[in-house]
């Protein structure tokens, strides 16, 4: 008993010890952390398949939050359970919550934070080549078919098009599960289908804000980001739509204030919705700022809580098994996507694709750098470089 205790606490520990790391050099958005991930929980520590990553990735595709802050937890969850669940998305969130605080407190005394231009500008080229390996090695797993092939391709073109990343991935996943059901009942002998006890689809409570009120509260400030938190897909492009709406427009924030916010968001580690604490400073201080951040983070916990046991079932559905490989390459086919957009806003002159192209060789060429190295190296090398 004593040494399945120490065995616990010692991937518990293990868990803290890779994701908090990871919050702390996570630049880049969802799909360069998903790529971390993969280099970290796959290649290096080998907590579980390739395909079972794929899976967890497709699914928490489809349900609100922060994709990669979900895929944390998915990851704690395998490697230590349902604490290890909640150990691994607290411990990637804190590294960005403590700086963005930090940033708030600046931001409130002075209205104005630090100049980190250079060194994004160094890492943003880096993230390609991150994220450029793990679509690399996640396609290679995901593509089966030349169907799933096509099916990768036309949801690449779909998110060319502007149509909604959560619809694209929903349309491939349905088509597929719909065309390869089929496939399958002429290929093999008919067999009774094994249909999903339960069905797979996140139910979403909402509840209309009532009127503003005078008075800001810290009650009403994590009420305000639970129901954010709740409903919010999609990149923190969205999530300013989200947040204007429910701040901007009641009058408990300003405009330029948001944007301020969001601008914060951006170049710091970990995850986007990290944007929450900086705002609940600003409307609140300290409290506020806790209250912001547990409100627009806690429903995610309680999505993967439930989804995470509903996935190897989903696998061993026929019905269900065509509808997680489509929506696997689906996914794959979305971070191609982002490449392809972060390549045309980060490429814009000779230092950024310097940066990218040595990231790709040495992404490519040494695969056994971490990535954390690969981070550094690239905001230091953006420093400098910004210097001649």
């Amino acid at each position: 008993m004593n040494q399945q205790n120490e065995s616990k606490k010692g991937k518990l520990a293990e868990v803290a010890k890779v994701f908090f790391k990871m919050g702390a050099i996570a630049f880049g958005g969802p799909a360069a952390h998903i790529a971390m991930m993969e280099d970290e929980i796959i290649t290096r520590r080998k907590w579980m398949s390739r395909q079972h990553f794929l899976d967890l990735m497709g699914a928490t595709n489809l349900i609100p939050g922060p994709n990669s802050t979900e895929m944390t937890m998915h990851c704690g969850h395998e490697r230590a359970g349902t604490l290890g669940l909640f150990v691994a998305g607290i411990s990637f969130i804190v590294p960005a919550v403590i700086i963005t605080l930090f940033l708030a407190w600046l931001y409130g005394e002075y209205a104005s934070v630090p100049a980190v231009g250079p060194f994004i500008a160094g890492i943003k080229p880096t993230v390609i080549a991150i994220i450029a390996g793990a679509a690399f090695k996640l396609g290679k797993k995901a593509l089966k078919s030349w169907e799933l092939g096509l099916l990768g391709v036309l949801v690449i073109v779909a998110a060319a098009l502007g149509i909604n990343e959560v619809t694209a991935l929903l349309g491939a996943g349905l088509l597929g599960m719909i065309y390869f059901y089929f496939k399958n009942r002429t290929d093999e002998d008919k067999k009774k289908p094994v249909l999903p006890k339960r069905q797979f689809m996140p139910i979403l409570l909402m509840q209309g804000t009532g009127a503003v009120v005078a008075k800001i509260t810290t009650i009403k400030v994590f009420l305000t980001f639970l129901k954010v938190g709740a409903i919010l897909y999609g990149s923190g492009y969205v999530l300013f739509a989200y947040l204007d709406a429910e701040l901007v427009t009641t009058g408990m924030l300003t405009r330029q204030e948001l944007i301020d916010a969001i601008a914060i968001g951006q170049f710091t580690p970990g995850p986007v919705l990290s944007t929450a604490t900086f705002i609940g400073y600003q409307l609140h201080g300290f409290w506020g700022a806790l209250a912001a951040t547990a409100g627009i983070f806690l429903p995610s916990f309680l999505f993967v809580l439930l989804l995470n046991p509903l996935i190897p079932k989903m696998r061993q559905s026929k019905l269900l098994r065509g509808f997680l490989d489509s929506v696997n390459i689906a996914a794959v086919a979305i971070m191609i996507a982002v490449l392809f957009e972060i390549s045309m806003e980060s490429l814009g002159d000779w230092r950024s694709i310097l940066i990218a192209i040595l990231s790709l060789i040495v992404t490519f060429g040494f695969k056994k750098v971490s990535v954390m190295w690969l981070v550094l190296g690239g905001a230091i090398l953006g420093y400098l470089l910004h210097l001649v």
